[in-house]
C-alpha cells in the first residue's frame, strides 16, 4: 500500500512535510537515545504498541536463573516486527545490534538481507507510516508519540 497524494490518505499530520517527511521524522524520534535492542523492545511493545495491529512486535528474551526465579521476563534480545510483505529484525549479539530484512509472502521467508540499523529504522518508519494512513487511532498514537517521545 502506498502513501501518496493520490492514496487519500496523508499519514502523519505533525511534521507537515508529508508521507515522507513524515517517515524521516518517526525515524529521527526512534533513533534518538536508543542504542540497544531492549530500548527499541520497550518502546516498539509500550509506546507504540497501542498504534500497532496485535501480533505485528514480537519480543525475544533471554532469562537467566535469577530472572526466572525472581519472576522477571529477562532482558529482550530480538525484536520482530511484521510488516506487509516483510519482516523487520534487530537481534542482540554480545554488544553489537545486527538488523535484518526478510521478503515474506504466503507467511514463509522468500529473502534475507542483512542492513544497517539505520536502513531497518528507516523501513519500520515506512511501514508505521503506512499504518497510521489506514487507522485512525493508529496515527493519534504515533502523533502522541512523536510530540512526547512516549
Amino acid at each position: 500500500m502506498t502513501t501518496g497524494p493520490d492514496s487519500g490518505a496523508g499519514g502523519l499530520e505533525p511534521s507537515g512535510l508529508g508521507p515522507m517527511g513524515d517517515v524521516a521524522v518517526l525515524a529521527a524520534a526512534l533513533r534518538t537515545d536508543r542504542s540497544d535492542v531492549a530500548s527499541y523492545a520497550r518502546v516498539l511493545s509500550g509506546a507504540l504498541g497501542d498504534a500497532l495491529p496485535p501480533g505485528t512486535v514480537e519480543v525475544g528474551y533471554r532469562r537467566s536463573m535469577a530472572d526466572r526465579l525472581a519472576g522477571r521476563e529477562g532482558r529482550a534480545e530480538s525484536v520482530l516486527v511484521h510488516g506487509e510483505g516483510r519482516d523487520l529484525e534487530l537481534r542482540a549479539e554480545g554488544e553489537r545490534v545486527h538488523a535484518e530484512m526478510r521478503r515474506v509472502s504466503g507467511g514463509v521467508v522468500i529473502s534475507r538481507r542483512q542492513v544497517d540499523v539505520e536502513a531497518w529504522l528507516q523501513a519500520l518508519a515506512e511501514d508505521m507510516s503506512r499504518i497510521a494512513a489506514r487507522d485512525a487511532s493508529a496515527r493519534a498514537a504515533f502523533e502522541r508519540f512523536l510530540t512526547t517521545g512516549y
